[in-house]
């Protein structure tokens, strides 16, 4: 029971990270900015948040989620406002050949950014218990170790996903010409802060105010 817990944490982990969304564009855009290594702790920012959602979904921990979920109305302001000019920032950013950040607060800020803007969002914690519904997990509510196995293996299975796309990045990088880079500033930077919008505009006083109805 222990291995399968193990194995099916790393299959839902690869399911999670795999879709490339706004955050794994952001990562992306960091790698081919700042270099693979900013690009994978940035990564690896967006696996600790999903591992954490994880287990408090596994583990039912309601006082957590409970208050994700009570302020998660100042949460998506801020996270899309944040993500609104992390867009606007990388679309206006002219390529250039800078220095790779590898310098310790330069990877502690990356980390930082991707794994508080997954983790505030509540939706992150409701997607895995939407998975563990479909995927028939039971509930492991009081049962540390078992929560800790799936835990794990949903880390381990994003964290896998980012390694491969990071080599893959490293080991094409120095094909990837400016005007690319260029392009993939322009669409990733719109999708980040289109993403944004979205979020801003989900928000049910910001609706009214504007108007809007979807």
């Amino acid at each position: 029971m222990s291995i399968y817990l193990l194995i099916e944490g790393i299959l839902i982990g690869l399911v999670v990270a795999v879709p490339v969304g706004p955050l794994g564009l952001l990562c992306i855009n960091r790698a081919l900015m700042m270099g693979p290594v900013c690009g994978f702790f940035s990564g690896l920012g967006v696996a600790t948040a999903d591992a954490l959602a994880a287990g408090i979904a596994a583990l039912g921990i309601s006082l957590i989620s409970g208050l994700l979920v009570q302020h998660q109305l100042a949460l998506r302001l801020v996270g899309g406002i944040f993500l609104c000019y992390l867009g606007y920032k990388i679309y206006r950013t002219e390529p250039a050949a800078q220095a790779p950040v590898n310098n310790v607060n330069g990877l502690f800020g990356a980390y930082v950014t991707t794994f508080l803007l997954t983790f505030s969002n509540p939706v992150t914690i409701l997607s895995f218990v939407a998975i563990y519904a479909g995927w028939h997990v039971p509930s492991l509510h009081g049962r540390y170790i078992a929560a800790a196995l799936l835990t794990g293996g949903v880390f381990t299975g994003s964290v896998l996903w980012w390694v491969g796309l990071f080599i893959a990045l490293t080991a094409f990088h120095h094909k990837f010409n400016l005007r690319f880079i260029l392009w993939v500033h322009r669409v990733s930077g719109a999708v980040i802060a289109g993403f944004g919008v979205v979020v801003l505009l989900s928000l049910a006083p910001l609706r009214q105010a504007l108007g809007v109805q979807f």
